[in-house]
């Protein structure tokens, strides 16, 4: 069969179109495509809510990819161990309590269950700013990160929401965007983006589940962004936090709780 180069283009610019319209209007808009965020996608959109996730960058993972220093192994403690076993990423137990696992094979896998599920990723992208309406976030305002990048003048386009979740890590880039432009208090001590902490891997996991909660109306905060948002310290090349607060706010957004 001979190939056309516009039925290819075609085939992109159409399926793509279809794909960013029917995403218009969300359940839930997940920004960050990092462990905590690819996990609430997936338990999101199992439980029958339709899901976007915007990630800045061209890949998704975060800092999963590189593991630690660039040695691609992450690791997980005991309680975490069991999301891994339920996507099906073996891990191996290093010593008791503590599991290694590939971290190319954790993205990966992770990814492609959360898109079987239902999920749809939408890279490239960046959050600029918040749809606000009576003090509550309804959405997000976006454009491609290139854009961004490169300090071009366009404007940006809108997507509704009914729930949120800044799962971009350390930078709470959300966050800053409400803290920033919109006249809405945080549910933290100050009503403010409390800034992360120095390592400390124990108490970092610890808090990284407690403090994933909604921060605000609206607006959820999960992973790394969580700890930052909070004032939390950092936890490293340990992720079984992040795999759990994921599923912590998925349960909370379904109103499943917190054991969900």
């Amino acid at each position: 069969m001979a190939l056309n180069e516009v039925t290819i283009t075609r085939a992109i610019v159409e399926t793509y179109m279809k794909k960013l319209l029917d995403h218009l209007d969300v359940d839930v808009a997940v920004v960050g495509g990092g462990p905590a965020g690819l996990v609430a996608s997936y338990y999101l959109a199992r439980g029958g809510k339709k899901v976007a996730l915007y990630e800045r960058k061209l890949s998704i993972g975060g800092g999963m990819w590189g593991g630690g220093m660039m040695f691609n192994e992450i690791v997980v403690q005991e309680e975490a161990k069991a999301i891994l076993d339920e996507f099906g990423v073996a891990a191996s137990e290093f010593e008791r309590g503590y599991y290694t696992a590939d971290a190319v094979e954790a993205v990966t896998t992770i990814c492609s269950r959360a898109l079987k599920a239902g999920a749809k990723v939408f890279n490239c992208i960046t959050v600029e700013d918040v749809v606000i309406r009576e003090n509550r976030v309804m959405g997000l305002v976006v454009t491609w990160s290139p854009v961004e990048m490169a300090g071009l003048h366009v404007d940006p386009l809108t997507i509704h929401a009914r729930h949120v979740i800044d799962a971009t890590g350390h930078d709470t880039e959300v966050l800053r965007v409400i803290e920033r432009k919109a006249d809405v208090t945080l549910n933290t001590p100050t009503g403010k983006i409390l800034g992360e902490r120095s390592m400390w891997s124990e108490k970092a996991e610890r808090l990284t589940i407690e403090n994933t909660k909604e921060i605000c109306p609206g607006v959820y905060v999960a992973g790394m962004s969580a700890n930052a948002a909070f004032g939390g310290p950092r936890m490293g090349p340990i992720f079984g936090g992040m795999l759990l607060s994921g599923k912590k706010v998925a349960g909370l957004i379904l109103g499943a709780g917190e054991g969900y």
